[in-house]
């Protein structure tokens, strides 16, 4: 078995996300003390929180990573079956329909199995992007508030 595909894969994946939303970088454009922009960033932060109904602390979060028992389970099934199937067809020409159901199923597995694991990745990169909106809704809200107390915003 080739294991590169393996390890070439998810680091593509990685590589290919898009960068998470971050806090804004925030310059007291009006002369604020560092006690002062301290004291508007917590209010701004409520604020955004308040206004928003982001929870930054619960958004940030990292979604849950499904093991793949629950999901990938009905695809390895499912599989199997039609592997199972199309395999008994094939051994019965052959003259052993048996062998032909054991090998098929065997392949309709893996191949299930494999539909499992493209149908998690999908599911988390959906997760990953709605998290990413979640957050940069929350740090426009923020943004603003700042802006409004007379800083800049990058």
């Amino acid at each position: 078995m080739n294991v590169k595909p393996l390890i070439v894969i998810p680091a593509l994946l990685v590589f290919s996300l898009p960068a998470a939303a971050q806090k804004p970088i925030v310059y007291p454009a009006k002369g604020q003390s560092a006690q002062q922009q301290k004291k508007d960033d917590t209010e701004c932060l409520a604020w955004a929180k308040q206004n928003t109904g982001i929870d930054p602390a619960v958004a940030s979060a990292p979604p849950p990573q499904d093991t793949g028992a629950a999901t990938g389970g009905g695809e390895r099934v499912r599989g199997a079956a039609r592997g199972a199937v199309g395999g008994a067809v094939v051994g019965g020409i052959a003259g052993d329909a048996g062998t032909g159901a054991a090998a098929g199923a065997a392949v309709g597995t893996m191949a299930g199995g494999r539909k499992a694991r493209q149908n998690q990745q999908a599911a988390n990169q959906q997760a990953q992007q709605q998290q990413q909106q979640t957050m940069a809704t929350y740090y426009r809200a923020y943004g603003a508030c700042m802006e409004g107390r007379g800083y800049t915003i990058k």
